[in-house]
Order: C-alpha cells, then sequence, then structure tokens
C-alpha cells in the first residue's frame, strides 16, 4: 500500500505570525516544522503542496516534491498516484505525528477521517484514493465533518480521530505545546 502525506501551505496562513515576527518567515518556519514532522513518517512519502507560496523548495528534503495548487480544493487532485493520502494544514507546526497514523488507520473502516481543528474545519484529512466526489473535503470548512457526512451516501464513511489546533491569528500561538518535541523553527522565531 502506498501512502502520501501532504502539507498544503496557503499565504493566508502567514496571518497568524504575532507582532514583530516577519510573516513570511513565520509561515515558512510553521511550514518546515509541519513537513519535517510528515518527513518523519514511516511509510508515507512526503510532499508539499504550495497554493501560491513561493520558496519551499528550499525547506523541502531532496526528492520531495512541491507541487503548486490553484486553491487547497485541488489538493486531492494534486497528489501523486497512491493509495491513501492525508493533507495536513502547515499551520499546525506542533501536530504530533502520532494523530496523523490515527488518521491512517481510520481509513481501514471509512473513506475519509479527519483530524478536527479546534474552532472549526480540520487540521488534516486523510482519504483513500481517489477522494469520493460527494467528499470535497475543506480544511477551513467550519464544521468539515458534519459537512462531509450529510454528503456521504452511507453511514460510517467519514471517520473523526482526536482534534488538534491550528495558528490562525496571532493569539493562537499561545496553544503552542511547549512540552511536545519538534517545531523547533516556529520556536526558534519566537524566542
Amino acid at each position: 500500500m502506498t501512502r502520501v502525506a501532504a502539507v498544503l501551505v496557503t499565504p493566508g496562513m502567514a496571518d497568524a505570525a504575532p507582532p514583530g515576527v516577519d510573516p513570511a518567515g513565520f509561515l515558512t518556519a510553521m511550514a518546515e516544522d509541519t513537513y519535517e514532522m510528515v518527513a518523519g513518517l514511516e511509510l508515507v512519502r512526503p510532499v508539499i503542496l504550495s497554493a501560491g507560496v513561493p520558496g519551499l523548495e528550499d525547506i523541502a528534503w531532496p526528492g520531495t516534491p512541491v507541487l503548486p495548487i490553484v486553491s487547497p480544493a485541488d489538493a486531492f487532485a494534486a497528489l501523486p498516484p497512491a493509495d491513501e493520502a492525508v493533507i495536513v494544514s502547515a499551520d499546525a507546526p506542533d501536530l504530533p505525528p502520532l494523530l496523523i497514523g490515527k488518521l491512517f488507520r481510520e481509513l481501514g473502516r471509512a473513506h475519509l477521517a479527519v483530524c478536527p481543528a479546534e474552532g472549526g474545519g480540520a487540521v488534516a484529512v486523510a482519504a483513500r484514493l481517489p477522494v469520493p466526489e460527494w467528499a470535497a473535503p475543506d480544511l477551513d470548512e467550519p464544521d468539515v465533518v458534519a459537512a462531509m457526512r450529510r454528503r456521504a451516501p452511507g453511514p460510517r464513511m467519514v471517520a473523526t480521530g482526536p482534534g488538534w489546533h491550528r495558528l490562525r491569528k496571532p493569539e493562537d500561538v499561545a496553544r503552542l505545546d511547549l512540552g511536545l518535541e519538534g517545531w523547533d523553527n516556529t520556536r526558534a522565531l519566537l524566542t
């Protein structure tokens, strides 16, 4: 079974930069931390999806594709061939890798699995490929789980894993878990 884990990076994610921190640098740091977590997963091919953010090739390990997309809605369609995939929002630099593993495990019983975000939307969405047309996952949809379950042609097609947080506004930086390893680039910018 082939699995892809893609980090989705959009320009608006820079809006979470706290006062005094360069927004472009903050976006790059978050994206790099999220990418390094994804790239460290076993049996998963990492990918970076850029919705108009330049320079992401600089944070990718050799051989990692950096694929341009027009909008986040194109995320799953842009991925290289695989059996399963997960799209992870780049504004979750301290996301524990275990949560991604749990989403892939949920795909054993469901077509899609969602890691809900505190405050609405999703941190990550995993799917068996190709993604069913009814799914159309949007990480920024306020109640993405309920929306996909309404569109699903049957029960139990959309599973949820444990939730996490995203950095969408400067005050969200307080949600970062200082006790977790990783997210070194974001941590360095904030100290």
